[in-house]
């Protein structure tokens, strides 16, 4: 039996997918990884990031082949610190949000 997920699970996995896409040797690999991490079985993540490409028209994300290779290399390890960062301040908006309900008096 297929699993359903919600819009803003699929929203949030294409969106972390192509994002790291240029990372994975192909749509394939990205969605094996990543579907592990937000709990989407890799093949439907596949098929979301395929749709996505479709729907954008355009080819799978690559470095800049102008840049020499230092500043390539440059350029997507700074490209992953910031989304490493973006998503670090995801999860901590998230448990303040959280421990703000915890704490909020009115609901005790």
């Amino acid at each position: 039996m297929s699993k359903r997920y919600p819009p803003e699970v699929r929203e949030k996995a294409v969106r972390l997918a192509l994002e790291r896409l240029a990372e994975y040797e192909s749509p394939y690999a990205a969605a094996k990884a990543i579907g592990l991490m937000v709990d989407v079985h890799y093949e439907t993540l596949r098929v979301w990031i395929k749709k996505a490409l479709a729907e954008r028209s355009q080819p799978v994300a690559q470095p800049s082949q102008g840049l020499p290779p230092a500043e390539r290399e440059e350029l997507l390890r700074l490209r992953k610190e910031v989304r490493d960062l973006k998503q670090a301040n995801e999860i901590l908006k998230l448990a303040s949000a959280f421990f703000a309900r915890e704490l909020d008096p009115r609901d005790h």
